[in-house]
């Protein structure tokens, strides 16, 4: 693991619905310096998901930051009835440059919690899955207009993985989903969360 322990990078996954808070978010974001690629994608939840955010849209825009702090600024002012997922990661496995094109973020959980030997194995597990061009861990804050029914308890326990690839949607979900029981065998239960599928890139 790479030890930076700031969390300053992360993704911004918000609703795009195409009205003024949407347009004035996605506009926001593509002048900001601080953001280095932006993606239309679609978003699939998983069934403990969607019991935790039954406020969801399909599409999204996914927008990567450097600046937790701006980046969060920025969602605050352009609230919305559906749920903005702010994934910010306070630490990084690793990252590698492969050549492709970002195909699918896979967000899970980590419901037991962690411990340093956890995430090691974890990590080991990971790197050796080539799709995978950065596997990170990291924390979530939603914000919405409307105040939700249940607390995600699990919001300090994030692994995001993106995953870069040429192959369809459905492959690298089923390429993630062998890897997340690769990683159950070891005893690390993850959980899926939320599949986000790039539809096109913006920035």
């Amino acid at each position: 693991m790479s030890g930076s322990g700031a969390a300053e990078g992360g993704y911004v996954c918000a609703p795009y619905l195409h009205n003024t808070s949407s347009s004035k978010l996605k506009e926001s974001l593509e002048k900001s310096e601080h953001v280095d690629e932006m993606y239309f994608v679609t978003a699939t939840f998983s069934e403990d998901g969607n019991a935790y955010f039954p406020s969801h849209t399909n599409t999204y825009l996914l927008a990567r930051f450097k600046d937790q702090g701006l980046a969060l600024e920025q969602v605050d002012r352009y609230k919305q009835e559906s749920t903005t997922f702010v994934f910010s990661k306070y630490d990084e496995f690793f990252e590698r440059f492969n050549g492709q094109k970002l195909n699918l973020v896979s967000i899970y959980y980590l419901d037991h919690g962690h411990s340093e030997s956890d995430l090691n194995d974890l990590a080991l597990i990971v790197a050796k899955r080539n799709r995978v061009k950065r596997a990170e861990c990291g924390s979530l804050r939603m914000t919405s207009t409307e105040t939700p029914k249940f607390t995600f308890p699990y919001g300090d326990n994030l692994v995001v993985f993106e995953v870069s690839s040429d192959n369809t949607h459905q492959s690298d979900n089923k390429y993630c989903e062998k890897t997340r029981k690769e990683v159950a065998r070891k005893g690390i239960r993850l959980t899926s969360l939320l599949n986000l599928s790039v539809i096109e890139k913006i920035k």
